[in-house]
């Protein structure tokens, strides 16, 4: 008897040919029944479409319908809570309305079960579902619509079929003006993108309007840069020469090339930004044009960053992150590495690419160690434990020095130490390359995700063969001081400490990415507390324009006794401005320096770790 599979786990005979016994034919209709039955079964959930509307970017205004293909009578509809940041934004909070219909124009019940999630009634037979959603947060971590242009993470405005989420998908985007365009990293549209889930679809990042664009192959890929922006503030053309360094010493680095193509999509605003979101086949970018004049690098090493994510995050991926629940936190304790081991490769990356020089990369290591020296919580706080705090970033407080440390600092300074300590156990031959190599082969090309620091450790382990128990154990997941200058010897250099005097402002704040600038401490009896800051506040400008992400570091460019002014608006929605003298502290500063004696053995092992190799 000649058998054919199917997907639901039988095994059903062929059908009946012609002159075959009555009984044979009776058998085949019930066998030929029983798989109808079975294949609607599996593909009860066809592919979901999206349109989304352009409605009114005047009010920031996109109009969404969702086609659900027939399947079950009742659908759930999930709008995600988080995306992009590690922080609950629940975007619901933007849905104006929401209505159903079936596919004849009838209307259908639907109700919210919680303020996230829509259960429609009698779908059956498919569904068309509408709303109207708020979109007014800029990129890279927002969705915005205006006037202007549209950038759009997708997570942030499309529900999601909860019993779909991992069939088909597509989108089309209707009501763009006739000179806009669209940028996706999805193949190129017959009229709508497609992608095979929705989580694939919500990881391609969209930048639509009259963008300007520019694309290059190399080391075998196809790369594609969009760029929304004034002409005045950038020069595509050095842009793409400082891509092509990157993604050639990237992949060469890696040994690696996981994609044919590959999108990068910038924004140069003269407002508030700074910062990248990593995806799979693209990342977008957006910085400060201002500061981006002032300090031109910041591009590349942005850059560097974010596309390394494409395998330390996105690929060489923590288990914690996965699968990822659109309706709750995922907590980990990896960022350390996810993050912080990805400005590490991004220096090196700089570094091969020609972009950085070796007094540069010091000076930076010199910055990071200040950095977290100067912040008390450093005693307190693992390098894990910020990992799993990542989610209390959005609060004021939460950031001031006294209470966090950042997983990106201290991450980055624990792989270099990590990358000198597997040269120095294996001689010379393994190095942080080597780690990222055997993760990719281990984890991400076999679709695996590691374990955590665990993971990173057993890496380590078995790139060196060396026992690495106590540098994760005392680092990594403990709060001991790490001794700079045991690891930095082995390249023939010393962290060398100084004591100077330095501008106090009298208060701490932060910005939170696309948030404002909040107070979260005031001195007792400094110039800022007399001048009447208060913790709460929202500093609307510094010293005469827009503040950028921490005002220590617009102060650090002041000297004791210089007029600070601020425009704060209170608890009470009260605007006012404040002027004070910055007051004095004595600040310590650390800085990378040669050892006194150099050995040769030393100069050459310094060549290998800056180029981010290992002996032969």
């Amino acid at each position: 008897m000649t058998t054919m599979p199917t997907d639901c786990g039988l095994i059903v005979p062929a059908p009946a040919r012609r002159g075959s016994s009555p009984a044979a034919r009776l058998r085949s209709k019930y066998i030929s029944a029983l798989f109808a039955v079975c294949l609607f079964a599996v593909a009860s959930y066809g592919t979901t479409n999206y349109t989304i509307t352009l409605a009114n970017p005047a009010q920031h205004l996109l109009r969404v319908q969702i086609e659900l293909p027939q399947g079950s009578p009742q659908r759930r509809l999930q709008l995600p809570v988080w995306n992009a940041l590690y922080q609950v934004r629940n975007f619901s909070q933007y849905v104006n309305w929401v209505r159903a219909k079936d596919r004849a124009g009838r209307e259908l019940g639907i109700h919210a079960v919680d303020p996230s999630l829509w259960q429609i009634d009698g779908a059956q037979n498919g569904a068309i579902v509408e709303y109207e959603i708020f979109a007014d947060s800029p990129a890279p971590f927002g969705a915005e619509l205006n006037s202007h242009h549209a950038f759009l993470n997708l997570a942030e405005i499309l529900m999601y079929p909860v019993e779909a989420r991992n069939e088909p998908v597509s989108v089309y985007f209707s009501g763009l003006p006739s000179e806009w365009h669209v940028a996706m990293p999805l193949p190129p549209p017959d009229d709508r993108f497609h992608a095979d889930n929705y989580d694939r679809l919500v990881d391609s990042p969209v930048e639509i309007g009259q963008f300007a664009e520019s694309d290059f192959d190399e080391s075998g890929g196809h790369y594609r840069v969009v760029v929304d922006a004034d002409p005045a503030d950038y020069d595509i053309a050095k842009i793409t020469a400082t891509l092509r360094k990157i993604v050639s010493a990237a992949t060469s680095w890696m040994n690696d090339r996981p994609y044919d193509t590959y999108t990068f999509i910038y924004h140069f605003p003269h407002g508030p930004a700074g910062g990248g979101m990593e995806h799979a086949y693209s990342t977008a970018i957006s910085l400060n044009a201002d500061f981006l004049a002032r300090a031109p690098e910041a591009l590349a090493s942005v850059t560097a960053h974010e596309f390394f994510h494409l395998w330390n995050v996105k690929r060489i991926r923590p288990q914690s992150l996965e699968p990822i629940d659109y309706t709750h936190e995922n907590d980990t304790r990896a960022l350390w590495f996810s993050e912080g081991c990805t400005s590490t490769a991004a220096d090196f990356i700089q570094l091969r690419a020609g972009l950085v020089d070796e007094k540069h990369l010091e000076q930076d290591l010199g910055g990071g160690i200040s950095e977290l020296e100067r912040r008390p919580a450093h005693l307190t706080q693992s390098a894990e434990q910020s990992s799993l705090d990542a989610w209390l970033e959005g609060y004021a407080y939460y950031r001031s020095p006294d209470r966090s440390i950042s997983y990106y600092n201290k991450g980055e300074l624990l792989c270099i130490a990590l990358d000198l300590e597997l040269r120095e156990a294996t001689h010379g031959h393994a190095s942080l390359r080597e780690l990222f190599q055997w993760m990719n082969d281990n984890y991400a090309k076999k679709g695996r995700f590691f374990p955590d620091s665990a993971g990173v450790r057993e890496a380590a382990e078995a790139v060196s063969h060396a026992d690495f128990t106590s540098f994760f154990s005392k680092y990594v997941a403990g709060t001991d001081e790490v001794p700079w200058n045991d690891f930095f010897r082995t390249v023939g250099l010393r962290v060398s400490e100084s004591a100077n005097p330095a501008a106090d402002a009298g208060f701490a704040a932060s910005r939170n990415f696309d948030g404002p600038m909040i107070v979260s401490a005031v001195s007792p009896n400094s110039e800022a507390d007399h001048a009447g800051l208060q913790a709460g506040d929202v500093i609307l400008e510094l010293n005469g324009h827009m503040p950028g992400l921490d005002a220590a570091q617009e102060v650090a460019q002041l000297a004791p006794g210089d007029t600070i002014t601020v425009r704060v608006r209170s608890r009470r929605n009260a605007e006012r401005e404040l002027k004070f003298k910055a007051g004095t502290r004595e600040e310590i500063s650390y800085e990378l320096k040669d050892l006194d004696v150099v050995t040769p053995q030393q100069r050459a092992q310094r060549t290998l770790w800056l180029k981010g190799e290992a002996e032969k």
